[in-house]
């Protein structure tokens, strides 16, 4: 359910204009990030959460402190990678809300941490 759900995420944003640059980008300082795009010159460093819809706990609200910090040190490691940190950043979360038989939703939290 998780690769459906950072397909449809992924999607959305290129809906949105985003250009997707990766996904599920691992660093070698063992973060991580579901999907990094940009929207003009600003990056995004997407943390995507799939849920059956009505479920008890948002996607949102699984994104921990400590999940927080594995997509942090992935993306400062793209950052490293691209050898500035001149550009503008945000990470987002996206939750996805799945029913068979039924479009997903797609809810995009900006600045989530």
């Amino acid at each position: 359910m998780g690769s459906y759900g950072e397909q449809v995420a992924a999607a959305w944003l290129r809906s949105q204009g985003c250009v997707i640059l990766a996904r599920n980008y691992k660093s070698p300082r063992q973060g991580e990030v579901d999907i990094i795009a940009r929207d003009h010159k600003l990056l995004l460093f997407v943390e995507v959460k799939t849920r059956q819809k009505g479920a008890k706990i948002r996607g949102f609200d699984a994104v921990t402190k400590e999940k927080q910090a594995l997509i942090e040190r992935g993306a400062n490691s793209w950052l490293r990678e691209l050898r500035t940190r001149q550009l503008p950043w945000r990470f987002d979360v996206m939750e996805v809300n799945v029913k068979h038989g039924e479009l997903p939703e797609v809810n995009h939290i900006r600045d989530a941490f």
